[in-house]
């Protein structure tokens, strides 16, 4: 019998690991890019996302209440819609998770390898990939205190932000200048369908709420702890990014007048700050990406294990649990030695659609799997609600379709590879394991 993983995190410690893997500096990627196709909106589609994206989150919350497991959407398709839809719904995880990892430490390489260029990407991205393995390879206590430190910096950091920004809108035009509703909606500029566009971008900035999930095992009161969590890990993000592009907006109204598109925001920080928040925000991107290869690395190794143990693949590999430290210690080493290929070989835009290919198709079938599991077939005495057990999610699938469906052909090519057809190839036996995406 396989043993259990350790039942010893609490609620805040899931809020904080969803906010550290999805980053509360998730909009400045893709902040000028937003703002530019939603004339000048970015703030209301961050909002709107939000709204969207939280029927998702309520979904896996219901379903995680439902099956509390480390197999998160793998274990909530699979028990709903059968067990060819939840290897595929396994497999878009596996994407997910293990690619997180991989654009997280290439940002963190080439970023180093900028400030101290004798020293190779190569080396870099080993060094960090090493490091995050390490640290995932103590217990999971010891994970959820770097991922606490490393919120509690990135925090601080955003909270300068906020008040410096404060700051230069009062000397520049009073206190009214903190306050308007121009970034939420500009009459000259809004349009709805700009708005839905640009909307389907900052849908990205929400992914990786569910990855709260894959810690249901390790958590007290996991029917209670992990549905508030994975909402509240939602709700958050949408506050905190809304805040932060609201003030950008204000302090650089003009969308077509940022000098460069991928530091947009970092530009607004050298306004209002100047050198040395404009340097602590570059840092802080790093320590983001940092937490999130931390977090993303931790989530994939609880995936497999839960695949272990079903016999979806090797069980003494992949079910394996350390015995003093009661994680998934061959799966973090695993994930190591993929994330480390999938740096050195994985382009960095192919790498972030697949990343979206494996989430959107993963939230999709979470949330057929509420309509399911609650509408279709609720347990003896358990009403139905067409709200909640019907409507919602169908909304939620929705929302997520559109987004997938516009997803470029090559990435859904590339993520189709692991499709059902080839279940087979991941049930050999344990010393034939092998894959033909590897």
């Amino acid at each position: 019998m396989t043993a259990g993983l350790k039942r010893q995190l609490t609620v805040r410690d899931l809020v904080i690991y969803g906010l550290v893997l999805i980053q509360p500096i998730a909009p400045v990627g893709i902040f000028r890019l937003a703002d530019k196709i939603a004339g000048g909106h970015v703030a209301t589609t961050i909002l709107v996302a939000m709204v969207a994206m939280s029927l998702t989150a309520f979904s896996y919350g219901r379903m995680a209440a439902r099956y509390p497991s480390a197999g998160s959407a793998y274990t909530y398709v699979g028990r709903s819609l059968g067990s060819n839809l939840g290897f595929l719904a396994g497999w878009a995880m596996f994407l997910d998770y293990l690619i997180i990892p991989i654009v997280s430490i290439v940002y963190c390489g080439l970023t180093l390898q900028r400030l101290i260029p004798a020293v190779p990407f190569a080396v870099w991205a080993v060094l960090i990939t090493v490091g995050v393995t390490l640290l995932n390879l103590c217990e999971i206590r010891a994970t959820a205190k770097m991922n606490s430190a490393l919120l509690a910096i990135m925090c601080a950091v955003i909270a300068g932000f906020v008040l410096l920004s404060a700051r230069y809108l009062v000397l520049r035009s009073g206190w009214p200048g903190l306050f308007s509703t121009r970034p939420f909606y500009n009459p000259a500029t809004f349009r709805w369908s700009t708005i839905g566009a640009a909307t389907s971008l900052a849908a990205l900035t929400y992914i990786g709420f569910d990855g709260v999930t894959t810690l249901a095992e390790e958590v007290n009161d996991p029917r209670r702890s992990v549905p508030l969590a994975t909402v509240l890990v939602c709700l958050l993000t949408g506050v905190f990014s809304g805040m932060e592009v609201y003030l950008a907006q204000l302090i650089w109204p003009d969308p077509a007048t940022f000098p460069n598109l991928e530091t947009a925001f970092l530009d607004v920080t050298r306004v209002v700050g100047g050198g040395p928040l404009f340097q602590a925000m570059g840092i802080v991107l790093i320590l983001a990406c940092v937490g999130s290869g931390l977090t993303g690395q931790a989530g994939l190794a609880r995936l497999l294990f839960s695949m272990g143990r079903d016999g979806v693949l090797p069980r003494r590999i992949f079910g394996h649990l350390s015995v003093r430290r009661g994680i998934p210690s061959y799966n973090i080493i695993a994930t190591g030695g993929l994330t480390i290929a999938g740096v050195l070989l994985v382009p960095y835009e192919q790498a972030a659609e697949l990343l979206n290919f494996g989430a959107f198709l993963a939230f999709m079938g979470v949330n057929l799997a509420v309509i399911r599991e609650y509408w279709f077939r609720p347990l003896a005495g358990e009403p139905r609600r067409r709200l909640s057990d019907l409507l919602l999610p169908a909304f939620g699938f929705l929302f997520c379709s559109a987004i997938w469906l516009c997803l470029p052909v090559p990435a859904k090519v590339a993520g189709g590879v692991g499709s059902p057809s080839e279940r087979r190839i991941w049930r050999c036996a344990p010393g034939d394991f092998r894959s033909k995406s590897d």
